[in-house]
């Protein structure tokens, strides 16, 4: 190969401008264990598996895809991988330096490489160096487009609901997904809107909401969901949680920008407080919906909650068909989990009005 090698941006010029990336993925989950980390595997394996051809992990890892395991020489050979797409993050959100190896490999095999985290592959010199020399990508998908403005404030065209949680990784983008999906397959015309790494990936194109600067977050929300038709919806997959320490900026911002005229609260409800904060204990999901009603209510006075989105992964069959009641019965609205069960009655209350 002789082009030179290209480090892109995928959102720079314009918001939710598209990916442009060769398939099929080795996804890399490096050694990580905690499967939250490696959410962007995951995703990418859920809602794109026609996209995936292997994993590889690193020593002390243990998660298992379900694809086949070998090195990047492997799996380009064998099974035809062109990108290898980083999808664990390590704490911090950096590229340790004991992945580098696996990453040059990648590069001499002709692949290039996809990263979602806050390091830039194009900032490591050792890789600008080996993906110049072979003629491949580094694609830096956690950067934010260009000429981004403050929120205005003003009322768009068009239908917005947002996935809102109770803390980090319990199931937003997923029941963004799942909704999107369920409104189409009813022949209404609809989007999901992506505002994290893994959305990006998966919707090939989106803005990652978390590496905006503070005040234009708002306004990049606004940019991602512009105006549209009437009984067009925009399904804006939501980022942190309002009463999370450490991410609620973010959060609060992406609500405002969004305007939802309907919200979904995401909740797992084996936890007890924020994971990362274990002095931050998570309120009743009442209390949840009443803060995240007054904070949507500057930008749309007219939002309201359509339904509850439960991850009942850690749970019993029997102990998931309770908690979804209980949690549908102190809201008011219809309550499912987008792994397990159909999300008809959500999109139904969500048309009702």
């Amino acid at each position: 190969m002789t082009t030179a090698a290209r480090s892109t941006s995928p959102t720079a010029g314009s918001p939710g401008a598209p990916l442009a990336l060769r398939k099929p993925y080795l996804l890399f989950v490096g050694d990580i264990s905690y499967k939250p980390h490696a959410k962007t595997a995951f995703g990418i394996r859920d809602w794109a598996p026609d996209d995936c051809a292997a994993q590889i992990s690193l020593p002390g890892s243990g998660l298992d895809l379900g694809l086949p395991e070998c090195d990047p020489a492997t799996a380009a050979r064998e099974h035809g991988a062109k990108t290898l797409v980083l999808g664990a993050a390590a704490p911090g959100g950096r590229i340790p330096d004991h992945w580098r190896p696996t990453l040059l490999a990648a590069i001499q095999a002709g692949m290039d490489v996809v990263a979602g985290m806050h390091t830039r592959l194009s900032d490591i010199p050792e890789l600008a160096a080996a993906a110049q020399a072979a003629g491949v990508q580094l694609i830096d998908v956690r950067v934010p487009p260009v000429g981004l403005s403050v929120a205005t404030g003003r009322k768009r065209s068009g239908k917005r609901l947002h996935t809102v949680g109770t803390d980090c990784a319990l199931g937003k983008k997923y029941t963004a997904l799942t909704l999107a999906a369920a409104l189409k397959a009813r022949g209404i015309d609809a989007d999901f809107r992506a505002t994290g790494q893994t959305g990006i990936l998966i919707a090939g194109g989106g803005i990652p909401i978390d590496s905006v600067v503070a005040d234009f977050v708002a306004g990049a929300a606004e940019a991602l969901s512009p105006d549209a038709d009437p009984d067009h919806w925009d399904v804006i997959e939501g980022q942190g949680a309002l009463l999370h320490p450490s991410y609620a900026a973010v959060t609060l911002g992406l609500l405002h920008g969004s305007q939802p005229d309907a919200l979904v609260i995401c909740h797992d409800p084996t936890r007890t407080h924020i994971v990362t904060c274990p002095n931050a204990a998570i309120p009743p999901l009442d209390e949840i919906a009443r803060r995240y009603l007054e904070a949507a209510r500057l930008t749309n006075p007219d939002v309201r909650i359509v339904g509850v989105s439960l991850n009942t992964s850690g749970l019993s069959d029997t102990a998931a068909e309770t908690a979804m009641s209980e949690a549908s019965a102190l809201l008011g609205v219809p309550c499912f989990d987008p792994m397990k069960t159909p999300a008809d009655a959500v999109i139904d209350r969500l048309l009702a009005a």
